[in-house]
């Protein structure tokens, strides 16, 4: 069968098919150590809340009226309308409900974006996505219609106490050109924890405006929720950001709720696209998150059950790799957000593909750091020594994944 080149592009097996085929595959496998995917982490007491959120919606009829009504292609009203006033009452932001869209999850929303803006344009040209700081979320990388609409940076690398690290955005290097058409960067980043400082982020809002480009911020670890975010920085919002949230990491993957707020001529754009491509978003992950605007939880239960959950879990996943890898080549992005640590080895004389590939071979599933680094022009030596570690596993699944980690690093340093 013949398909077209828009056909050809996204029938191609991507790095992000790749890592949702291992979620997959490792639910269904008796033993996998799931070290790999984003699921967020079955928190007792959210799974307690949505089990209650559940009946009382039931009771109530909204659940019923979501599951059997479609919504207006920006997205349920009565939600867009509670969030925009949540934002203007928490942060004093100036925005309405024409600020905001609703998307069928935040990946549905980045490819919306990211063709909206980047590709080949109306006069012949062709524009970019800048990401400031690669390594990037790896659901990036494919998203675009047209080939090479990514230009990505290295980062600067700040080696900390502890065999720790941290990346940094040079600005010395960072160059924006006619060719470039956003900013883009993730904050906490996935695949590393790293957070953009409030200057790096107040420095990127000021080139993108001296420029007269957006900034997208990729929210959907950040602030105010789910707020797996362990650093002390402000969030950040004007009319020239375009800052992207999700429901997943609150826990509610599998509703498919992407959250874009942005100027309204933005918004407009994204509902036009919502209408041609799929009518509308859905339904039931708006209803579940304006029951809990209206009961006063949403912020509440970030601050109080997502972030302590995944600030504790985080500190226990870096003791124990350190306890398991003592060789001093080995160091971990600092973990200030976000569900994954960061690993690096240096000087290791395999990929990180084949890391992978041999850890997979014994039940355990990681991410290769390779595919992360998404618009670099150069085959940097960095990200080929580096993987991302989910760490919601449950203590005595890490502890024995990371055994199998440590041994089959050890071994390919011994072998050379």
């Amino acid at each position: 069968m013949q398909f077209s080149k828009f056909g050809d592009k996204f029938n191609q097996y991507s790095g992000i098919t790749q890592l949702m085929d291992d979620l997959n595959d490792g639910l269904r496998t008796p033993g996998a150590i799931m070290l790999g995917g984003g699921n967020p982490a079955a928190i007792p007491a959210m799974l307690e809340y949505f089990h209650q959120a559940s009946e009382e919606l039931l009771a109530s009829g909204d659940l019923v009226a979501a599951l059997t009504n479609y919504d207006g292609p920006q997205g349920k009203d009565v939600f867009v309308k509670a969030l925009a006033k949540l934002f203007r009452e928490t942060y004093g932001w100036n925005i309405t409900e024409k600020n905001i869209s609703l998307t069928n999850g935040s990946q549905s929303g980045f490819f919306y974006l990211f063709n909206l803006l980047a590709g080949q344009q109306a006069d012949g040209s062709h524009k970019k996505i800048l990401l400031p700081i690669a390594p990037e979320y790896i659901g990036y990388g494919d998203a675009g219609i047209d080939e090479n609409i990514f230009v990505s940076y290295h980062p600067e690398i700040e080696l900390l106490d502890n065999g720790l690290f941290k990346y940094h955005v040079d600005f010395e290097e960072l160059k924006v050109d006619e060719s470039v058409a956003a900013i883009c960067a993730s904050r906490p980043t996935n695949p590393t924890g790293n957070v953009l400082t409030d200057e790096e982020i107040h420095k990127l809002d000021k080139l993108a405006r001296e420029n007269n480009i957006p900034l997208i911020i990729d929210n959907a670890y950040g602030l105010p929720f789910p707020n797996i975010i362990f650093e002390d920085v402000e969030p950040f919002w004007n009319e020239n950001t375009i800052l992207c949230m999700s429901l997943s990491k609150l826990g509610l993957p599998g509703v498919r709720c992407g959250i874009v707020i942005a100027s309204e001529e933005i918004t407009q754009a994204m509902t036009n696209m919502n209408g041609i491509i799929s009518l509308a978003p859905g339904s039931v992950g708006p209803t579940f998150a304006n029951h809990m605007i209206a009961k006063d939880d949403l912020l509440k239960l970030s601050t109080n059950i997502i972030k302590p959950f995944y600030q504790h879990k985080s500190q226990r996943a870096v003791q124990l790799l350190q306890d398991a890898i003592n060789d001093p080549r080995f160091r971990i992005h600092k973990p200030e957000g976000a569900i994954f640590l960061w690993l690096w080895f240096d000087e290791l004389p395999i990929t990180t593909m084949e890391l992978y590939k041999r850890l997979k071979a014994r039940g355990v599933l990681i991410v290769p750091g390779e595919y992360f680094f998404i618009g670099q022009e150069d085959d940097w030596e960095h990200a080929h020594q580096c993987l991302r570690m989910n760490y919601v596993q449950d203590d005595e699944a890490m502890q024995k994944g990371i055994a199998v980690i440590a041994e089959e690093v050890a071994k390919a340093y011994q072998q050379g």
